[in-house]
């Protein structure tokens, strides 16, 4: 082989290394997948699009993942509202969608409370399906349950319909699962008190406490 023909294959193998080379450094540098917090705080900030009521300048942020569907969130939700009762001048509180997979009616009550929020009735839309949980939990028919919800609460049904199937409510449900699982969120119900994972109360007694403390010690 002579020394033209070489030099030839020579650069030609450069080439391909180099170009190999770049390749392999735009995958390194590359945009990567948000990794989940490692120290228990939430990965989303709370925003505009959020659920939520109470105080407009809190002195403490109270964030819920929760499932409709999960019967322990039932088991807290009247002791949530008593909380948000007692403290709604002093402190936020928000919910986010966590469904979890073994409950199938999870995602669409979700879905409900989102259209109903879209005329303004999440917080009664959730009060229906926490107060009504155990009619429509194991039902195969739940969408129907919630649309009756959805003509009590007086909204207009073919909004509502079309809201249940609309991509913006499905994103904004996927948005708060994700949220969570980046959060290190694997239960339901789970708190986060100013944005911090906080271990669940066993009573009122116990809210009412990390309340007080979270309040008195910004």
């Amino acid at each position: 082989m002579d020394t033209q023909k070489r030099m030839i294959i020579w650069f030609s193998a450069a080439l391909v290394v180099a170009i190999a080379g770049i390749g392999a450094y735009q995958v390194a540098t590359g945009p990567k997948a948000e990794l989940p917090r490692k120290d228990g705080t939430m990965s989303l900030p709370l925003d505009e699009t959020d659920w939520t009521k109470g105080s407009k300048t809190p002195k403490m942020t109270f964030t819920e993942y929760s499932d409709f569907q999960c019967p322990a969130c039932g088991s807290y939700y009247p002791m949530l509202e008593e909380m948000f009762a007692l403290y709604k001048d002093k402190i936020s509180f928000t919910y986010r969608h966590f469904p979890l997979p073994q409950h199938k009616n999870a995602v669409p009550a979700a879905y409900a409370s989102e259209a109903a929020g879209a005329q303004g009735k999440f917080w009664e839309m959730t009060d229906m399906l926490f107060k009504n949980q155990d009619d429509w939990s194991e039902s195969v028919s739940a969408q129907i349950t919630f649309e009756g919800y959805a003509q009590k609460l007086g909204l207009d049904m073919a909004k509502y319909k079309a809201d249940v199937k609309s991509d913006a409510v499905k994103s904004k449900v996927a948005r708060d699962l994700q949220s969570g699982k980046l959060s290190q969120v694997n239960q339901t119900p789970t708190f986060f008190i100013n944005g911090k994972k906080s271990d669940s109360p066993r009573s009122a007694e116990e809210l009412k406490a990390l309340i007080e403390y979270a309040i008195t010690h910004p």
